[in-house]
């Protein structure tokens, strides 16, 4: 299998992949570090929120939910991640809501963004422009600007970190900066492990793309791995271009293992990914390695990937930069460019058409 893969022929998958999302990939180290230096020059001068609500849709939502299953046990305030065009009934002014959009023109989060003003919210913006970062201008709200060179799906880190660094400034986290920079070590060791130039047998990315081919991924997560799940989930759709789905035990043994019930016609066409932790809590444990017992001759292929690091937040980043990887060596060995996502383009178009969001939303904030 490894031995003969176009994956391994430089210059076939530099044609396929026009945009050199892989090259953009393996720099993800050097993104998180500009990140935080970005996020540490920032100014706040809020007061300790009593809850937060992060704003966003995609790819520029998953921070939130990575933070939110991080945090879970380490910080007392709620944290939700709203992906709508309304912040949820209790928001008022004791909740932060950051608002992020790395186009700055997603019209949901900009229409949550007004919606936080009026209420009296402590707002920070995350974006690389366009109307979010002049509505901030405008209401002197604080932002981190994101690399507007940078493809989207490779922003996570401008995303992401900036978040942690703001909860330490507003007193609702403290010393978060060991965990941030051994996440970036394992990153850093990740991205040349699994580059272009590492042949298939060598390369978990690689060798995780060429077990996939050909099958519908199916994602496995537990606890801090919820969202790193749902990350992997929405890679395979936008960068291979392919049908995906995630689920988290424990919940999925009461609803989704029933569906591999049906026959092996159906459910051969699935391969299934299960996130692995050599720390697993022993009744999740039971649970992942009695549903691979069940399941493991029923799907294509049962795959695992094991989490790397001492902390939870470099194994949850260890699974997804691996898993962001395989998604675009996926892409390639369909023969099919990652970056361009033409569906989702013609949507925007197609709600830009129907009703304008963005000329009611400016008149909005202009009037303040």
């Amino acid at each position: 299998m490894y031995e003969s893969t176009v994956l391994d022929r430089l210059e076939e998958v530099r044609k396929i992949d026009k945009s050199n999302i892989l090259g953009y990939c393996v720099k993800t180290n050097i993104y998180c570090e500009d990140a935080v230096q970005r996020a540490k020059q920032v100014s706040i001068k809020y007061g300790r929120p009593k809850h937060i609500v992060l704003v966003g849709m995609g790819g520029s939502a998953i921070g939130g939910e990575i933070l939110r299953d991080w945090l879970l046990d380490k910080v007392p305030v709620p944290i939700e991640v709203c992906r709508d065009y309304n912040l949820p009934a209790y928001a008022n002014e004791d909740t932060l809501v950051f608002a992020i959009s790395c186009s700055g023109k997603t019209e949901e989060t900009l229409s949550a963004f007004v919606d936080a003003v009026k209420r009296g919210c402590k707002i920070i913006t995350i974006t690389s422009g366009e109307h979010l970062l002049s509505f901030s201008e405008k209401l002197g709200v604080p932002y981190v600007i994101v690399p507007s060179e940078l493809p989207s799906r490779v922003t996570l880190p401008y995303l992401f970190l900036p978040l942690p660094i703001f909860l330490e400034k507003l007193g609702v986290l403290q010393n978060c900066e060991k965990e941030i920079q051994e996440m970036i070590r394992i990153v850093k060791k990740l991205c040349q492990e699994n580059s272009l130039e590492i042949p298939a047998k060598e390369n978990p990315s690689k060798k995780l793309a060429l077990e996939l081919k050909g099958t519908i991924p199916v994602v496995y997560g537990f606890r801090q791995y919820s969202a790193i799940a749902r990350r992997l989930k929405t890679q395979f759709n936008e960068n291979s271009k392919v049908p995906s789905r995630y689920d988290v035990f424990p919940e999925l043994n009461h609803n989704e293992v029933v569906g591999w019930e049906a026959s092996e016609s159906l459910t051969k066409r699935f391969s299934v990914l299960l996130i692995r932790d050599r720390e697993e809590p022993r009744e999740i444990k039971n649970r992942i390695e009695a549903t691979r017992s069940l399941i493991l001759h029923k799907a294509q292929k049962v795959l695992e990937v094991y989490a790397r690091g001492e902390s939870k937040l470099a194994r949850m980043f260890s699974v997804l930069f691996v898993g962001d990887l395989a998604s675009v060596y996926l892409a390639i060995l369909r023969n099919t460019d990652p970056t361009p996502v033409e569906i989702i383009s013609k949507m925007k178009e197609e709600m830009g058409k129907r009703f304008n969001v963005m000329e009611r939303l400016k008149r909005e904030v202009l009037s303040r």
